[in-house]
């Protein structure tokens, strides 16, 4: 079917799957636009869960910001500024910490969710206007433990190196710590396509989501044993002979020191690690090798670990090791969160990385950009320091002075957030840029109203590697600019007049150029490619070229054409369970909200259909602590507490509680998640912590009679 004239094809502005939508003008309605369905895209093919379905609440004037704010001084209230203000104390403040302190005393955090062309004009800002080392963002905290993987097992980091749709056609699908019924619920017709193909699901998760009730097999290993369990998957198809000798002999290097490392898990002793009885291990091994065709997906349950990177590296050993990888309709792939958590780490806006995947360490990558932004190589800044450790000592003498986020809100989403909010307090200057008045905007000298999805034009890179592109169906509120015009006018205000573009096609051009010859080569894509093919996957090195839906079918894109299996060991999570801390916490998604909730919170139907944090505790667990369904519990970690109402369920395991982190206040999971790193990606250690629960009314005197949950949480 076609849409009738005057819709305008877009995509939805939370998740990866980046489902299709057309914006049709709501003549007589209350809001400017309706959402209605694009079918013709293939990757949704119409379909769209709540949060897309209800994202025009957020153009309306009381979900989003409408003005520049600015603070007169600690203490002082936000209020009210004209552009020009705001924009001289963002740029009188950069000059002051970089006169004080150095060029490095100026951070940049940007967000996996800003479009190819906002995270690369951020890069360029930061090293060119800034000229400081001090840029990450919160797609550290996604997807960065599988990408360090990928990348040294495969030579090139794109989450699915497949399309989504691959997924229905394949025999059996492991899936590792992943819900996709609650983080992308149009995702699961490719679930359900497998099922009545005959396929199979084998789903890891200590919890029995939605998602794992679906599958033929459900394994659920205590947290942060996820590595042991893939040893131990590796060593029993060693044993009972599901190698696929012929693949690994021409298609992969390091099997003999993963086949040794591999024989030191036998069954009996992951069975003691993960919890899993050894007989569920093996039949989870025999329906993954005798399936003719299979692919491993992990997700952040599984790679938000202080060894998530391992963790993904001995999955991909298992795929590599049963031939499982490199061949149509097989492969490891990672379910990525953010709407551009591919798009976003590509081009600019890590640590150590130029546009187009190209390394900062790397001097022909850095002669490549350095030519095109007009500057010499050795005006490029080095690498800078992972998210966590530039917000970890913001403010300090060891850290940067003041910050620019752009699209984040790691007061709500990093680990150790009560630590991070002070950090951020003790900025000589904190400038945000967001849609709307997030918490960490609410802490902000500067804040900055940006325009939102349906009021601008750019592109994002979805899960699978398709490029694809919002478009513009609205205007944005007078007083409101898009985030190429903000970097513009700051570039212009530092001095930097020219190559600071507002235009976003002239921004997306550059950045083709920017990434030819580069592992993630978009020098081929442009906007009028990406409408007519609904999407161009990348690598797409020139106009003529089709673009690479599949990766790795011929070779893999290491310099021998060989997957690399690297040997890991399991090691146990960086804090474990004790007699004081004696259960573990697991963080997760619920299906209303959507990452740290500054957007969906503000919606009705999501306030609606989850209005609170809470903790998923087992009934067992529960009688023995006194804790009662629906009445408040502290969670206590060593770092600080969480209390949100209990929520009884048996589809948590005794030894594990679980809380959603969308939420700031008392009920924030993140107050005492550990910032434990990842040493290769710099991951945080999300997924699991020691924590103690108790009820509230254990903690304190109270009268006779037990208040309600959200009294007890605000008494808190």
């Amino acid at each position: 079917m076609s849409e009738p004239a005057g819709d305008v094809r877009t995509h939805c502005p939370y998740c990866a799957l980046q489902c299709g939508m057309a914006l049709r003008p709501d003549q007589g309605g209350a809001a400017p636009l309706a959402v209605v369905g694009w079918p013709e895209f293939p990757v949704s093919q119409g379909a769209l869960c709540g949060k897309g379905q209800n994202a025009i609440d957020l153009l309306g004037p009381v979900a989003r910001l409408g003005t520049p704010l600015v603070r007169d001084g600690r203490g002082a209230a936000l209020r009210p500024a004209t552009w020009d203000e705001a924009l001289q104390r963002v740029v009188s403040g950069i000059r002051s910490a970089q006169t004080a302190y150095g060029r490095d005393a100026v951070g940049v955090f940007g967000g996996g969710g800003l479009t190819n062309e906002k995270a690369y004009l951020l890069g360029k800002f930061a090293r060119v206007a800034l000229r400081t080392s001090a840029i990450d963002y919160n797609g550290r905290f996604c997807m960065s433990s599988a990408a360090a993987a990928v990348n040294r097992a495969f030579g090139l980091d794109r989450g699915l190196p497949f399309p989504l749709a691959d997924v229905a056609g394949t025999d059996c699908v492991l899936l590792v710590g992943s819900n996709p019924a609650d983080t992308m619920p149009p995702a699961l017709r490719y679930l359900t396509r497998l099922a009545d193909r005959g396929g199979r699901l084998i789903v890891v998760d200590p919890r029995r989501t939605r998602t794992a009730a679906r599958a033929d097999l459900h394994v659920r290993p205590v947290p942060g044993t996820d590595l042991a369990l893939a040893l131990g998957m590796l060593h029993i198809a060693l044993a009972e002979g599901h190698v696929d000798e012929d693949f690994v002999a021409a298609r992969t290097t390091g099997f003999e020191a993963v086949r040794a490392t591999a024989m030191e898990y036998w069954p009996a002793r992951v069975e003691g690690l993960t919890g899993v009885p050894a007989h569920q291990i093996r039949e989870a091994v025999r329906m993954f090798a005798q399936a003719p065709t299979g692919m491993v997906l992990t997700a952040r349950g599984s790679e938000q670990h202080s060894k998530g990177t391992d963790t993904v590296h001995g999955w991909i050993n298992l795929c590599l090791a049963l031939g499982k990888a490199g061949r149509p309709y097989s492969g490891y792939g990672c379910l990525t969160g953010q709407g551009n958590g591919q798009g976003g780490r590509e081009h600019g806006q890590k640590a150590d990385q130029l546009p187009g995947y190209r390394s900062l360490t790397d001097p022909a990558a850095r002669e490549h950009i350095a030519r095109l932004w007009g500057v010499t190589p050795g005006e490029l800044p080095g690498p800078g320091t992972s998210a966590y450790e530039m917000l970890d000592t913001a403010g300090t003498p060891d850290g940067v002075r003041a910050m620019l986020v752009l699209g984040s809100n790691p007061v709500v989403s990093a680990p150790h957030a009560d630590h991070v909010e002070r950090r951020l307090r003790a900025l000589d200057l904190l400038v945000v840029v967001d849609v709307v008045r997030s918490e960490t905007a609410e802490l902000a000298d500067v804040v900055l109203p940006s325009a939102q999805w349906a009021e601008e034009t750019g592109t994002l890179t979805n899960l699978e590697g398709r490029v694809i592109l919002r478009r513009k169906a609205v205007e944005p509120p007078a007083q409101v600019r898009t985030d190429l015009e903000i970097l513009s006018a700051l570039a212009a205000r530092l001095g930097r007049t020219e190559g600071f573009p507002a235009d976003p096609r002239l921004v997306f051009d550059e950045l083709r150029a920017a990434s030819a010859g580069g592992r993630a080569d978009y020098a081929g894509i442009s906007y009028e490619r990406i409408s007519e093919e609904n999407g161009v996957f990348w690598p797409c090195p020139a106009d003529g070229h089709p673009g690479t839906p599949r990766l790795f079918l011929e070779s893999f894109a290491t310099p021998d054409g060989r997957a690399r299996m690297v040997p890991v060991h399991h090691r146990p999570a960086a804090e474990t369970t004790d007699e004081r801390y004696p259960l573990y916490l697991v963080t997760g998604r619920v299906l209303a909200q959507y990452q740290s909730g500054a957007q969906t919170r503000r919606v009705a139907a999501s306030r609606a259909a989850a209005p609170e944090p809470y903790v998923e505790i087992h009934p067992s667990t529960a009688g023995r602590l006194g804790v009662v369904d629906g009445e408040p519990v502290t969670v206590t970690s060593r770092r600080g507490t969480a209390v949100a109402p209990a929520r009884l369920s048996t589809d948590i395991r005794p030894d594990v509680v679980f809380m959603p982190f969308h939420w700031f206040g008392p009920g924030r999971a993140n107050t005492v998640t550990n910032p434990a790193l990842d040493p290769v990606s710099r991951m945080p250690e999300f997924k699991v912590c020691a924590v103690r629960v108790a009820p509230v009314a254990a903690l304190r005197s109270r009268p006779p009679g037990r208040p309600c949950a959200a009294t007890a949480v605000q008494a808190l």
